[in-house]
């Protein structure tokens, strides 16, 4: 029979995979945007691309810089996760 704690600590730890995962992702770009619109509040060049190539950018570079290190946590907690599967 499945334990609601195993099942519960294994969402837990889901989110928690997650929330690293994309956090520098988001916060980089949330950042790159709330700059831009400043910039762009400032010198009222009102142009949606260059927000959006601007973010798309910063996620491109963060994705290279750290994606090694984001498939590695995914892949550990995959690991985890099958791991759990077989001892249940």
């Amino acid at each position: 029979m499945l334990n609601t704690s195993i099942v519960t600590e294994l969402l837990r730890e889901g989110v928690w995979v997650v929330i690293r995962v994309c956090g520098p992702m988001l916060l980089l770009s949330m950042t790159v945007g709330i700059l831009l619109a400043i910039f762009q509040a400032v010198t009222q060049i009102h142009e949606q691309t260059l927000s959006f190539i601007f973010k798309v950018t910063v996620v491109v570079l963060v994705l290279m810089a750290a994606g090694g290190w984001m498939m590695e946590l995914l892949l550990d907690f995959a690991k985890s996760l099958f791991e759990a599967m077989r001892s249940i």
